[in-house]
């Protein structure tokens, strides 16, 4: 992976990050075309108070610099595929914008992101550890 940039599915609204999509019901409904996040469309989300719990951003991954970080890997997805799973889930893959460069994706394959539309980005953990 030298020289590749691997995204992070889980990230904060920034400058620059990408919308995944947005969050209904618990569950992300994944965009169908990139959306860059520039200052005024954060500024905008960031009125709407808690923008990560009502949409889903990507940015580069930051691998020791990310308080998910351990061991190597995301610790986020190997917590969520490590949980006991309940009901059934949706069949066939979610369309996604970063899949080839997913760091869960790259880390989990597949599995990870059937998992994925259930992630819902956690603000305690935004404000304990900075670029989660």
């Amino acid at each position: 992976m030298a020289g590749r940039t691997v995204l992070c599915p889980s990230a904060t609204c920034e400058e620059g990050a990408l919308l995944l999509g947005r969050v209904i019901d618990g569950e992300v409904e994944f965009a169908g075309k990139p959306v860059w996040i520039d200052p005024q469309i954060a500024s905008g989300l960031r009125a709407l108070g808690d923008p990560e719990r009502l949409f889903r951003f990507s940015s580069p991954c930051a691998t020791s610099g990310c308080g998910q970080w351990a061991g190597g890997r995301c610790g986020v997805i190997d917590t969520v595929m490590n949980a006991p799973q309940s009901g059934s889930m949706p069949g066939g893959l979610p369309s996604c914008l970063i899949r080839d460069d997913c760091r869960w994706f790259l880390q989990r394959g597949a599995d990870a992101c059937g998992l994925c539309r259930f992630v819902v980005t956690n603000n305690a953990d935004i404000d304990a550890h900075p670029g989660v």
